[in-house]
């Protein structure tokens, strides 16, 4: 090999090592953060939890409110499912939960403090239970504080297989057959979840993931109800799988009992699809390596 040559080969072998090196680097940072980024309408940006551990003093308030749809409610579009005999009969009327409005209330709204916490607070030591019945998951959207136990079960004779799709977190996919053990995983960092079921291609479920305990998923009258608030200002966030999201400014005041309503006219519309995504370096060629190159 002739000197010129050998000196290019070791400068593309230090060249890639120093990229290889750098790529580590931001890997590392990513995932120390734990604040999700806006994935296309499917993260929210949860309150990051710091400061000493909070313990209750007998002064906390209550926030409660309603969230209202504006305007004609979408019909539920019918969902086909003749791909699985006993998903087929057990629930010939499925219907579509992207947006439920029970006359002009709006299910399956996350409400959550976004900003003003002051504490870190522990974790809640009941597990959260997303149950796979009538081949669609039950409840449609759960809400769960990080590191908390996240607990999947299935009410069906089918075969499931559970798939979120985070981007702050581990991503995982377990199949669980019918009258299965349960499977139970946790989420480290803040963020609003997907999930889907290989099996049954209609099968979807959003897991909102907090760093607090101040979060709560609407119900069939649009309402919530969050509790144990220290005293103080925060900025509530309402989200949405496809409505997007919006935000208020509330004060609690010690013992105190806020009401705080949404309306979907103002949230900022997002598109709820999240399709994950590699991140993939650049490709060098050694310069002993390039097609018709030999080394000597």
């Amino acid at each position: 090999m002739s000197k010129r040559k050998f000196f290019l080969m070791m400068m593309s072998l230090l060249l890639i090592f120093s990229l290889v090196t750098i790529s580590c680097s931001n890997d590392e940072d990513e995932e120390e953060g734990d604040q999700p980024a806006d994935s296309k309408g499917e993260s929210a940006e949860p309150a990051a939890a710091a400061g000493p551990l909070y313990t209750p003093n007998g002064k906390e308030g209550t926030l409660t409110g309603t969230v209202k749809f504006e305007g004609a409610a979408p019909a539920p579009a019918k969902i086909q499912m003749e791909g699985d005999d006993f998903c087929a009969k057990a629930n010939p009327n499925a219907t579509s939960e992207s947006v439920v409005v029970n006359g002009d209330k709006l299910q399956n709204v996350i409400v959550y403090v976004k900003d003003g916490l002051k504490n870190s607070f522990n974790t809640p030591t009941e597990p959260v239970v997303l149950d796979q019945k009538n081949c669609q998951y039950n409840p449609h959207v759960v809400a769960l504080q990080a590191k908390q136990q996240f607990k999947v079960t299935t009410s069906d004779e089918t075969t499931h297989n559970i798939h979120p799709q985070p981007k702050n977190n581990k991503e995982w996919n377990k199949s669980q057959p019918p009258k299965g053990e349960p499977i139970i995983e946790t989420f480290a960092r803040s963020e609003v979840i997907p999930v889907k079921c290989n099996q049954h291609p209609w099968m979807k479920a959003y897991i909102g993931v907090f760093n607090s305990p101040f979060y709560a998923v609407t119900d069939k009258d649009g309402k919530y109800e969050i509790k144990g608030l220290p005293p103080g200002e925060y900025t509530i966030e309402a989200w949405h799988e496809k409505l997007g999201s919006t935000t208020e400014k509330v004060t609690i005041t010690e013992n105190g009992k806020q009401t705080l309503d949404f309306s979907s006219a103002k949230f900022a519309a997002k598109s709820a699809s999240n399709s994950g995504g590699l991140k993939l370096g650049a490709v060098f060629t050694l310069p002993c390596c390039r097609p018709g190159h030999e080394m000597h």
